[in-house]
C-alpha cells in the first residue's frame, strides 16, 4: 500500500458515510413522520461526528506529506490530493462538539420551520433560528482562522470553494443596478402583447408527475439510479449514483411544478453524469454549488423556457391535460414560461427577477453572520429589501423570510450560489450551442442527446479535477463574464419579444 492508495481507501469510506447520511437527510425531508424527529436528530448528530472523526484523522496529515511526493501520480491523483488537503484543512478547524450541536440544532431547526412556514410564524422559529446562526458564526470564525478568511467567506468557501464576497459584491452590485430598469423595460414589451388566456384547471396531481416524468426521460434522466418525490421545498440529494429529486405540486397550476422538476433534473443529470472512476473520491464530487447551481438553471432557464423546447413541449401539455384552444399554442406557453413579473417567492421567480431575490438572501445572511444586524429584525429588513429590489410589498412571513430552508438547514453561503450560478449557466449554454450545433434543433425534437453528450465531457465528468475558474474558462473559452448573462436576458425578453 502507497500513501496515495492509504488515503483513497480512507476517504471511500468516508463517501460510503456520507451516502447513508443523503439518504437518511432525504426520508427526513420526504417521508419521515414528525414523531421520529427527536431520534432521528440523534442518529444524524451521530454520523455527522464519526464523518467528521474520519476526515480529521491523524493519519491524513502524513499520507498527504507523503503521497505529495509520489511523481507517479496521474493527474486526476495528483488533483485528489489537493482536494483532499482542502477538506481535510476545513474540517480540523473544528472541534466534533461544535460539529454534534450544530447538527442536532440544524435537525430541531429544520423540524420547526415547516411548522413555522405554515403558520407564517417567525417569532416560532426565531430562538430555534437564533441557535442555528450562533454555531454557523463560531463554525465559520473557526474555519476562517484556520483559512484566512472572514467568517462569511469561510461559510461560502464550502460552497464555492475559491469564491469571495469581494468578487460576489462587485458582481451583485452590478446587476443590482441593472435589473430593475431592465426588468421595467421587459415587462413594457410584454404590456405590448395580447393578453395571456388562462390555462383551465384543475390539473391533477398524478398527471402532472405523469408529464414531468415524461420530460425528465427526455432530458436524459436515468431512473435506475434516481426516482421523483414530493417535499415541502423542492430539492436534489440522495447519495452516489442515487440522484433522487423532488417537486411540490399546485392543481391549480402545472406551469411551476413542471419547472421545478426540469431545474432539479439538471442537478440531478450532473450527479449522475460525475466519473464514476472517481465518484467516491473529493475528486469526483461537483466543482462547487455555482457550477452545480448552473447545470439546474442551464436545464429550466437557458434550454427548457427557450421557444425550441416550447415548441416541443406545449404538444405535450396540451395531450396531458386535455387542453384546447389559444392558451396551449407554443407561443401562447413560451410567452407564459417567459413572463416577467416581480413576486414573492424566490423559486417561482422568472430568470430576469431571480436574481434580485438572491442578492438580498446573500446581503441579509452577510450582514447577519457578521452580526451587523439583530436576528429579529429579519422579517422587516426582509421585506424592506423586496420593496427596494422588486417593487413588491410582503403581506406575511410565510412568502417572505420563512419560505426558504436554506438558513433553518444551516445553508448559510449557499445563497449567491444561485445567481453565479445563473451567469454561468447563461455562458455554458452559449458555449454548447456553438460547439455542439445539433443542441437547439435536438431540443426541438426533444432530443437532448447533444446537449447532455456536451456538458458529460466538459462540465459533468470533470468532477472536481479543475478549479471553478479554470472548469468555466477551459469549457467556454473565458472565466465568468457577466456581460453574457445580460445580453442573453436582452434577447430572449426584448429582442426575441
Amino acid at each position: 500500500m502507497t500513501a496515495y492508495s492509504d488515503l483513497a481507501a480512507h476517504f471511500g469510506r468516508i463517501a460510503a458515510l456520507s451516502n447513508a447520511v443523503g439518504i437518511l437527510q432525504w426520508d427526513n425531508d420526504v417521508m419521515m413522520p414528525r414523531g421520529a424527529a427527536e431520534t432521528r436528530a440523534e442518529s444524524m448528530a451521530l454520523l455527522h461526528v464519526m464523518r467528521h472523526g474520519m476526515v480529521t484523522d491523524a493519519r491524513i496529515g502524513d499520507w498527504l506529506d507523503e503521497a505529495s511526493q509520489d511523481r507517479s501520480l496521474s493527474e486526476w491523483e495528483q488533483a485528489n490530493l489537493r482536494e483532499i488537503r482542502r477538506v481535510w484543512t476545513v474540517e480540523t478547524a473544528l472541534p466534533a462538539a461544535l460539529v454534534e450541536a450544530s447538527s442536532k440544532a440544524v435537525s430541531a431547526c429544520e423540524m420547526r420551520w415547516r411548522q413555522a412556514r405554515a403558520e407564517a410564524d417567525f417569532a416560532g422559529l426565531l430562538p430555534y433560528l437564533a441557535e442555528v446562526l450562533n454555531l454557523q458564526r463560531q463554525i465559520g470564525a473557526a474555519k476562517g482562522e484556520k483559512l484566512g478568511l472572514s467568517a462569511y467567506d469561510a461559510l461560502l468557501n464550502d460552497y464555492e470553494p475559491g469564491g469571495s464576497s469581494a468578487k460576489i459584491d462587485a458582481l451583485f452590485d452590478d446587476l443590482a443596478a441593472f435589473l430593475p430598469g431592465f426588468t421595467q423595460e421587459a415587462m413594457a414589451v410584454q404590456a405590448r402583447r395580447p393578453a395571456l388566456a388562462p390555462l383551465e384547471g384543475p390539473f391533477a396531481t398524478e398527471t402532472q408527475r405523469a408529464l414531468g416524468l415524461r420530460l425528465m426521460a427526455a432530458l436524459g434522466y436515468d431512473f435506475e439510479r434516481g426516482r421523483l418525490d414530493i417535499s415541502t421545498h423542492p430539492f436534489c440529494g440522495g447519495a452516489d449514483n442515487d440522484a433522487r429529486i423532488t417537486t411540490r405540486y399546485d392543481e391549480a397550476d402545472f406551469t411551476k411544478a413542471l419547472m421545478g422538476v426540469l431545474h432539479e433534473t439538471g442537478h440531478a443529470l450532473y450527479e449522475q453524469g460525475r466519473p464514476q472512476a472517481y465518484l467516491n473520491q473529493p475528486v469526483g464530487a461537483a466543482r462547487g454549488m455555482s457550477i452545480h447551481e448552473s447545470q439546474s438553471l442551464l436545464m429550466e432557464m437557458q434550454a427548457c423556457r427557450s421557444r425550441a423546447f416550447l415548441d416541443f413541449a406545449a404538444p405535450l401539455m396540451r395531450e396531458s391535460f386535455g387542453g384546447s384552444g389559444p392558451a396551449w399554442e407554443s407561443t401562447a406557453m413560451w410567452h407564459r414560461y417567459t413572463r416577467v413579473e416581480p413576486g414573492f417567492i424566490r423559486v417561482d421567480a422568472d430568470e430576469v427577477t431571480y436574481p434580485a431575490h438572491v442578492i438580498l438572501r446573500y446581503r441579509l445572511e452577510k450582514a447577519l453572520i457578521a452580526d451587523a444586524m439583530p436576528l429579529a429584525d429579519l422579517p422587516a429588513a426582509w421585506n424592506e429589501g423586496m420593496k427596494s429590489l422588486l417593487g413588491v410589498t410582503v403581506p406575511n412571513d410565510r412568502l417572505g423570510c420563512l419560505q426558504d430552508i436554506h438558513w433553518p438547514s444551516g445553508g448559510w453561503g449557499y445563497f449567491p450560489t444561485y445567481t453565479l450560478g445563473a451567469m454561468t449557466a447563461a455562458q455554458i449554454f452559449e458555449a454548447a450551442c456553438q460547439a455542439e450545433p445539433g443542441t437547439l434543433p435536438g431540443i426541438a425534437k426533444g432530443d437532448f442527446t447533444p446537449l447532455v453528450g456536451w456538458l458529460r465531457a466538459n462540465i459533468h465528468g470533470k468532477g472536481s479535477l479543475l478549479s471553478t475558474d479554470a472548469l468555466l474558462t477551459e469549457a467556454t473559452g473565458k472565466p465568468l463574464d457577466a456581460g453574457v448573462f445580460k445580453a442573453h436576458l436582452r434577447r430572449r425578453y426584448v429582442d426575441e419579444s
